[in-house]
């Protein structure tokens, strides 16, 4: 079976910090080429994958401010569907650019969708005919068909577990009203306990006004996006990571991460986390600033290895790699559909 993986080119593969579009599709193809798979990645071409590498863009356009991210990506999407015909099937990570250059694509095409930006790009996806991938049931759109739900799989080996934790707080992700932040900080304050901050900053007037008063380096620590080393660290080494999201999240990866570190996760149940997270097992689904207070005082009765057991047994890139590698046989078997 031959596989071309397109991969988003904002950062390289796999992320040296932020980017879980890039991690994945990284864990992905390393994962498919152990079992025998011939995988071409297409990436910026500072990638580091066991599978070939190919690409337009020497590295990724967030980390050149002299690029172009539309230019950057359309001429990564020609050079790969120019490639199309070698392959059985072309696997999108690329949001919704490529589907408009679907009828340009000699094989198969299959994508996964990450979540959907807006609404408005939806007439892109039902005009591709390509096949489609949910990372969650949640966020399945009414409007199209898919062949499966794939959950993320992540890198257990490198979250090693920690048993005892600390007694601090983490919250993971783009620092943005949708990402609850400043809620974070207000959970964390009620409860009385020290919160890590960590990821990119997406909405500076939100950082700016809600955020950056609070950061003290005591109780409020910032420390920006962090690496692979890092993140096992600073997850594994709180007592639970908070999720108070004002979206509907597609997934959730670094819930995940938290989870196979042994970390429980106190989350709010919007959008993929009553699937992704099994309450009393792998964290608390809660609805509002005082539940989330209380299940912060009542963490510790979660068994922190049972929660890594259970994040490891759904969400591991071995399972990923054997639900694609499924999907990628029932699309040859009905004939690229």
């Amino acid at each position: 079976m031959r596989i071309g993986l397109l991969g988003p080119v904002a950062w390289r593969t796999p992320p040296r910090a932020y980017g879980p579009w890039e991690q994945v599709t990284g864990l992905l193809a390393d994962g498919l080429v152990a079992t025998g798979v011939d995988v071409t990645l297409f990436a910026t071409l500072d990638s580091i994958t066991t599978a070939r590498l190919d690409g337009k863009c020497p590295r990724g356009y967030a980390d050149d401010p002299s690029t172009d991210g539309r230019i950057a990506e359309a001429m990564h999407v020609s050079h790969a569907l120019a490639r199309s015909p070698e392959f059985d099937v072309i696997h999108s990570h690329l949001d919704w650019l490529p589907l408009a250059f679907a009828q340009h694509c000699r094989a198969p095409l299959l994508t996964t969708v990450h979540g959907f930006s807006s609404p408005r790009i939806l007439p892109a996806y039902r005009a591709s005919g390509s096949s489609f991938v949910s990372i969650s049931d949640a966020d399945r759109s009414p409007d199209l068909d898919y062949v499966a739900t794939v959950y993320h799989g992540v890198d257990v080996d490198g979250l090693p577990f920690n048993p005892s934790g600390g007694s601090g707080l983490v919250s993971f992700g783009r620092i943005h009203p949708d990402k609850g932040t400043a809620v974070a900080i207000e959970i964390a304050r009620r409860a009385g306990r020290q919160l890590t901050l960590c990821g990119p900053i997406q909405d500076e007037r939100y950082f700016t006004e809600e955020v950056a008063p609070h950061i003290d380096g005591d109780r409020v620590v910032f420390l920006g996006p962090v690496g692979p080393q890092r993140r096992s660290e600073i997850l594994g080494g709180a007592a639970a990571l908070l999720h108070p999201i004002d979206f509907d999240e597609p997934f959730g990866l670094s819930v995940v991460e938290s989870m196979i570190c042994g970390t429980p996760v106190v989350a709010y149940p919007r959008g993929a986390l009553p699937e992704i997270l099994d309450e009393g097992v792998t964290g608390r689904l809660v609805r509002d600033v005082d539940q989330a207070v209380a299940a912060v005082h009542s963490v510790h009765t979660i068994d922190r290895a049972g929660c890594r057991t259970r994040a490891r047994e759904r969400f591991s890139a071995g399972r990923m790699v054997a639900d694609y590698l499924a999907v990628y046989e029932r699309l040859l078997d009905d004939g690229g559909r």
